[in-house]
């Protein structure tokens, strides 16, 4: 007789058979995935039909530039404070059709100056203020 013999009695399995649970488990990921709606990135708009109809007039543009140290001409024409600005902005935005203001930044001007005559035509209610001669700073 051997002492490590077991008499040929075996042992029970002391470990869980996991083969059938990761079927069972990839099944539920599958049909997940498979019953998840298509994500649709779109934006639904109503867009007009027929034609458009023509300008009745060319609209009236109000040039606003600021110079490379700040200074802000309004056609042309030097302004001398922010609240003559803003005077000239409450103007713009009380008519009923409002004119084009486009705002002209030079390439050296700081931002912060720019930036509060944006906030400031926005907060008065302009509503048609563009940029224009962006490609000065490509």
């Amino acid at each position: 007789m051997s002492v490590g013999s077991s008499g040929g009695e075996a042992e029970p399995m002391m470990e869980m058979n996991m083969t059938p649970m990761i079927d069972v488990m990839l099944v539920l990921i599958i049909l997940l995935i498979i019953t998840i709606p298509k994500a649709n990135h779109s934006v639904n708009l109503n867009m007009p039909v027929g034609t458009p109809p023509p300008p009745t007039k060319e609209p009236v543009v109000v040039t606003i530039d600021v110079d490379f140290d700040g200074t802000i001409l309004w056609d042309n024409v030097v302004v001398p404070d922010r609240s003559a600005l803003e005077a000239k902005l409450m103007n713009v935005a009380a008519q009923a059709d409002q004119p084009e203001v486009h705002l002209r930044p030079n390439k050296l001007v700081n931002y912060s100056v720019v930036a509060g005559v944006m906030a400031s035509a926005q907060r008065l209610g302009v509503t048609k203020i563009g940029l224009v001669g962006n490609e000065q700073f490509q």
